[in-house]
């Protein structure tokens, strides 16, 4: 058998060597992992609960313990450690160690510290973020009512957020820019008072207008956190006047009621006729004009005006008098009956026309056919003589042979 020369033995050494630290260092790495515990970071509201949990893949029976940000020990296994009733155990097992603390405040946050006592000991890290809650924002600037046409300025505080808080305004439901939050930080306290303003140039439309300032924060839901508050308008009234019936029929009673629609409410009302001063029998009290007795003298434009101090408004209606009901069924009948009165007596007179105009032209057809040309020989001869004596000589001697007088019709 031949011998390995001493430099292929040297290899073969180092090989089994190298391979059997690789193994050893492997199955330690593998312990570590197994025996490392493992946290995790947690937030959490003032006055909420946190829960922090320390785990660890196996055990060798050595103890977990849970410290806080002063490194105290609160439990070390199931046994706690420090008085304080707002820390209580969640779960105790040999791999896991959870435990609660409630009511949390700005002072619990930090770093806590979960150790397992192996040789060396090894630990974990949880860093707890406790969040300001805010406070409930408080709108300023609705002191007093707005003029019509003028600006308003409103301010929005929120006090108490860790982090800065974030305002945001809504008007009518619909969100409007506002000014960027001023943010002040407080001596001593870690929370901050944020601040935001708004202005708005005021119509008539914005009077009754919900205007809405919400907090927006990690530690409150959407919309928990809002103040409202209606915006004042003061503007002049808005008139329409209304009829109390659907129709004005002369000889009954009528009203025309006058609305104004403002703020304030209009006090003063006055009434009006466009050609002239009004009827003697309308009466004008504040927002009524009454009529005792329709009738058509009262046709015509009528004007309200309403004062409320802010200014003033007016309306206008047309009023246009219709004939009673009875008399215009009377009237109706009595058309009637005449219509057809009168269509009797055109038949008739339009019958006697057409007789006539037949026996016109009967006779007219008559009289063409019998008219002719009347001669006679009674003055033959007198056509050749020379002068007129001499013709009454021939007329008169042509009388003995002269034939009968003849007439000939055509």
């Amino acid at each position: 058998m031949a011998v390995p020369s001493a430099p292929s033995a040297l290899w073969i050494v180092s090989l089994l060597t190298a391979l059997f630290s690789a193994a050893v260092h492997s199955n330690i790495v593998s312990d570590d992992e197994l025996l490392q515990p493992v946290t995790s970071d947690e937030t959490v509201s003032v006055g909420g609960t946190v829960t922090l949990t320390c785990r660890v893949a196996e055990t060798d029976n050595s103890s977990l313990q849970w410290s806080n940000t002063a490194q105290q020990t609160l439990y070390f296994g199931e046994k706690r450690a420090l008085r304080d009733n707002r820390i209580q155990l969640h779960r105790s097992t040999p791999t896991e160690l959870s435990i609660n603390i409630s009511d949390v405040q700005l002072s619990d946050e930090g770093e806590y510290t979960c150790s397992i006592f192996t040789m060396p000991v090894r630990t974990a890290r949880a860093t707890v973020t406790v969040l300001g809650v805010p406070g409930t924002p408080q709108i300023s600037g609705f002191e007093n009512p707005v003029p019509e046409g003028e600006k308003v300025t409103l301010t929005c505080t929120s006090t108490g957020s860790k982090p800065p808080a974030k305002l945001r305004w809504y008007k009518g439901g619909m969100e409007v820019q506002g000014r960027p939050d001023v943010v002040e930080s407080i001596p001593d306290d870690p929370t901050y008072n944020v601040s935001s303003e708004l202005t708005l140039e005021v119509s008539a439309s914005d009077d009754n207008t919900i205007i809405a300032c919400v907090v927006d924060h990690d530690s409150v839901k959407p919309g928990e956190k809002k103040s409202e508050q209606s915006l004042r308008v003061l503007y002049a009234p808005e008139v329409a006047i209304n009829p109390d019936e659907r129709m004005a029929i002369e000889g009954q009673r009528f009203s025309l009621q006058c609305s104004g629609k403002g703020n304030p409410e209009p006090t003063i009302y006055t009434w009006e006729k466009a050609d002239g001063e009004l009827p003697p029998l309308a009466k004008a009290d504040g927002a009524i004009l009454s009529f005792l007795m329709l009738n058509k003298s009262d046709n015509g434009v009528y004007t309200c005006h309403a004062d409320n101090g802010i200014g003033k408004g007016r309306g206008s209606y047309m009023l246009q008098v219709q004939d009673d009901a009875r008399n215009l069924t009377d009237t109706t009948a009595m058309s009637t009956s005449s219509g057809v009165d009168h269509a009797v007596i055109g038949g008739v007179v339009a019958v006697i026309v057409f007789i006539l105009l037949c026996l016109l032209i009967v006779l007219g057809r008559y009289l063409i056919r019998h008219k002719g040309t009347y001669l006679t020989h009674e003055a033959k001869g007198s056509d050749d003589a020379p002068d007129a004596d001499t013709a009454i000589i021939n007329a008169e001697g042509g009388h003995s042979g002269a034939e009968e007088k003849k007439e000939y019709f055509i």
